[in-house]
C-alpha cells in the first residue's frame, strides 16, 4: 500500500505541493488527472525522491521510504518517466536491465534469471526486435515502451508512471495500459499514473485523483469525479458526460462552441 501524509515541496521559496493526502491499494490503479503545471510530475518526483520533501511522508507499507537509502528505495518503487529522460549513450537491452541494479550481485552482474526477465518484459511491450539498438536511435514511442520495460523489470511493489502514453500511438497506448493492469491485477502492485487523457483514465483508473494548483481538489472513483460540475471547474471548459457503450465508465465530451 503507498500511503502520502501531508506532502509539502518548494522550488526555492515558491510552494508547489500543498499537503497531499492520498492512499492507494495494492492491485489499485489510481490516476492523477489536471491541468497543465497542477503539480501531477512533481508529486511523482517527490515520491520517487528525485526532488526533496518540505514535509509529510511516504509509507510503503508500515515503511517510512523518505528515510531508505536510493538503493533501499529502488527495491520499494519504480518510475516510468517522460520519454525524454531516457539515458544516454545505452543501447534499448542494457537500458531495461538497469532496472535490476537494486538486485545485482556484488561483482554488479546481471545473472541469467535477470537477462530472462528483461526478455520476457521487452517481448510483452512489444520491444524485444530492438534490442540492441541505441536508445536514441528510436522513436519516442519506442522509448517510452522501453522506459516501462526497465520499471516492469525492477519488479518493486509500487510502479510511478508520469504521463506514459503522451508519445504512443492509439494501438500502443491501450496495449500499455492492459498491461499495466494485468500486473497490477496479477502481482497485487500499487500504480500510480498520470494521465492528461480523461477518458483514458476513465477506462483503466480504479480511483481518480484531480489536482489543481498543487492540491488535491477531489478523489474517488471515475463516476465520482469525472462529473461535469467537477470538470468544468477544473479546466474551465465545458464538458458533456455520457457513458461507454461497453463498460459503462464516464466518456468526456468537450463542448465546442
Amino acid at each position: 500500500m503507498l500511503t502520502i501524509k501531508n506532502i509539502s515541496v518548494f522550488y526555492g521559496k515558491r510552494q508547489i505541493l500543498h499537503n497531499i493526502n492520498l492512499d492507494v491499494n495494492p492491485g489499485e490503479i489510481l490516476a492523477l488527472i489536471g491541468p497543465n503545471g497542477a503539480g501531477k510530475s512533481t508529486l511523482i518526483r517527490a515520491i520517487s525522491g528525485v526532488i526533496p520533501i518540505k514535509s509529510g511522508d511516504v509509507y510503503v507499507d508500515d515503511i517510512n521510504i523518505t528515510s531508505l537509502s536510493s538503493m533501499q528505495r529502488a527495491r520499494k518503487i519504480s518510475v516510468v518517466p517522460q520519454a525524454v529522460s531516457v539515458p544516454p549513450a545505452f543501447t534499448v537491452w542494457e537500458t531495461v536491465l538497469l532496472g535490476r541494479t537494486p538486485y545485482l550481485n556484488f561483482l554488479g552482474q546481471a545473472s541469467a534469471q535477470d537477462e530472462a526477465l528483461a526478455h520476457l518484459v521487452l517481448e510483452q511491450v512489444d520491444c524485444l526486435h530492438l534490442i540492441n539498438s541505441h536508445i536514441t536511435e528510436i522513436s519516442g514511442g519506442e522509448q517510452q515502451r522501453v522506459l516501462l520495460a526497465r520499471a516492469l523489470v525492477q519488479d518493486t511493489p509500487i510502479l510511478l508512471m508520469d504521463e506514459p502514453t503522451a508519445h504512443l500511438d492509439l494501438r500502443h497506448q491501450l496495449d500499455l495500459l492492459k498491461l499495466i493492469t494485468k500486473h497490477a491485477r496479477e502481482k497485487n502492485i500499487t500504480v500510480l499514473i498520470a494521465l492528461h487523457d480523461l477518458n483514458l483514465a476513465s477506462l483503466f483508473a480504479d480511483k481518480i485523483a484531480i489536482v489543481q494548483n498543487g492540491q488535491l481538489c477531489v478523489a474517488g472513483t471515475p463516476k465520482e469525479t469525472l462529473t461535469e460540475e467537477i470538470l468544468n471547474s477544473i479546466y474551465n471548459v465545458p464538458v458533456r458526460i455520457s457513458h461507454h457503450p461497453d463498460t459503462g465508465t464516464p466518456l468526456v465530451i468537450p463542448q465546442i462552441g
